[in-house]
């Protein structure tokens, strides 16, 4: 697994300079990016009798990595996922529901919003930012547990995503935050992907001018390691039909 290194120094240029967002590393105030619906409803719309039926949905629940951060909307991993799952004939739409410096606190906030219609599928990919503010790891383990039980309520397969911290708070929080993801998925028994940014963290081609959110390059790397878990629970409910 590939680590990456954060200085202090540049968390505050990145606040600073990173105006629209916050990556699983940012820190701005949960506010959806990139066309991302807020928690307020949409006006009611009549359905079309016409309109082919709503497909199943699979729910990217994440932070400004998953929203794609300084990427156009079809650039960013999600919508990448969408043209795996299309071009392989799946019937299922990809919802982006990444909110810009959410930590796993906010996520489970919002997580009746976010597994709103026919959710089959969740990716769990939060925890970046509670790494980054050094936040209790223990009540990260219960967030994503919590979040976990409520969708598994709903009949929902969860992903569980990875993510690392960075070593600014020694490295026995950075060892102690990576063993928690692993810790949760092994009590949970979720189907468990270790990093996200997988051959993407450090990797300067990969990345944009603030060395942490990944590029078009880079959504799509990260695409790449979603995609095989992912696939496999397709074929399972496919061949389960």
């Amino acid at each position: 697994m590939r680590r990456f290194r954060l200085s202090i120094l540049s968390v505050c240029l990145l606040v600073s300079a990173c105006t629209p967002v916050a990556c699983g590393f940012g820190l701005e105030k949960d506010a959806p990016a990139n066309g991302a619906a807020s928690g307020a409803a949409a006006p009611a719309q009549a359905a079309d009798p016409a309109a082919p039926p709503a497909r199943p949905r699979i729910v990217a629940l994440g932070d400004s990595l998953t929203i794609g951060l300084g990427l156009l909307e079809s650039e960013s991993f999600p919508s990448r996922l969408q043209e795996k799952i299309d071009e392989d004939g799946y019937q299922f739409e990809m919802i982006n529901a990444g909110v810009s410096g959410d930590t796993s606190a906010g996520g489970l906030r919002r997580l009746d919003w976010a597994l709103e219609g026919n959710v089959r599928v969740m990716l769990l990919a939060l925890g970046a930012n509670d790494g980054l503010r050094g936040l209790s790891i223990a009540e990260m383990k219960q967030n994503l547990t919590t979040t976990i039980e409520r969708a598994r309520e709903r009949n929902i397969v969860v992903i569980l995503v990875g993510m690392e911290a960075p070593p600014n708070y020694g490295p026995e929080y950075v060892q102690s935050f990576r063993a928690a993801f692993r810790e949760v998925a092994g009590k949970e028994r979720v189907l468990f992907l270790p990093f996200l940014l997988d051959r993407v963290a450090g990797v300067t081609t990969l990345n944009q001018a603030d060395g942490i959110h990944p590029n078009a390059d880079g959504a799509r790397q990260i695409a790449e390691n979603v995609w095989p878990v992912l696939r496999s629970v397709l074929d399972q409910m496919a061949a389960a039909q």
